[in-house]
């Protein structure tokens, strides 16, 4: 995924993960394995994630497919799965799929469409599915319920008032529905259903889960500004998930969206 390269890798896949993706790709990987399916291709697949979610739901024989702009975060991937697996992981930029027509049964992306030109990546994503195929992704709902971005820029505010890091705006800058569904539309989906996802998840190491949102691509902003300590900056963000969502454990709240279409 865009920005997360060098050793940001490392606490996106082991603090974040846990927090924020393993639940969502566990459902995304249950619907996506709600049909019989011989091959399938996920986008934006980062660490793995959803990846070893899915190989675990899919039929042995089925073959699946990941791909990912970040050869760092595919190493990551590539660790979790064993010779024999059924995987096969590769460098794809998700707007120019390097795979024939009606290639695959279902196409997966979680949390990655905001990185990238939609209008592109579901037109490509139309193309390598068979009629029949389904296109299932999920991005984050607005800072209002994703107090990762609205929190973390707070804190970030405190050290730089006047040029604050923007970057955890990124992901949740894909919340209306309206646009999106239009885009699928375009492209040749139909069938289209979206769901809204709130859930809760009890972090049990605060400080390790702020600082790997100071050292996701957030961290670029932060050394190119300098003059301020990012263990720092991680130590106040801890205080504050502490303050607004409480201790032993803090209850951290979060919201995505899923959609899910059909090529005819």
């Amino acid at each position: 995924m865009a920005g997360y390269v060098g050793d940001v890798a490392t606490p996106y896949d082991q603090d974040l993960g846990p927090v924020l993706f393993e639940h969502y790709g566990a459902d995304i990987a249950q619907r996506t394995t709600q049909r019989a399916l011989r091959d399938v291709l996920e986008i934006a697949s980062g660490t793995g994630i959803v990846t070893r979610k899915l190989r675990d739901a899919l039929s042995k024989d089925a073959r699946l497919t990941a791909v990912d702009i970040s050869d760092v975060m595919l190493d990551v991937a590539r660790a979790k799965f064993l010779p024999h697996e059924q995987v096969r992981f590769q460098i794809a930029d998700a707007t120019a799929l390097p795979f024939d027509d009606a290639t695959f049964d279902a196409v997966v992306c979680q949390f990655g469409v905001m990185f990238f030109d939609q209008d592109a990546a579901f037109r490509e994503a139309n193309r390598t599915l068979r009629n029949g195929g389904r296109y299932l992704f999920s991005v984050w709902d607005s800072e209002h319920y994703n107090p990762f971005a609205s929190l973390t820029f707070e804190v970030l505010k405190q050290f730089f008032p006047s040029d604050t890091p923007r970057f955890l705006f990124d992901p949740v800058s894909c919340h209306e529905i309206d646009p999106i569904k239009e885009k699928l539309v375009r492209s040749g989906f139909k069938r289209i259903t979206i769901s809204i996802q709130p859930r809760e998840h009890d972090i049990m190491d605060v400080s390790a889960f702020a600082r790997a949102l100071i050292f996701s691509p957030v961290i670029f902003e932060i050394r190119e500004r300098g003059d301020v300590d990012p263990e720092e900056i991680a130590q106040a963000l801890t205080q504050a998930l502490i303050q607004e969502f409480g201790s032993n454990p803090t209850r951290y709240p979060m919201q995505a969206i899923l959609f899910e279409a059909e090529k005819s």
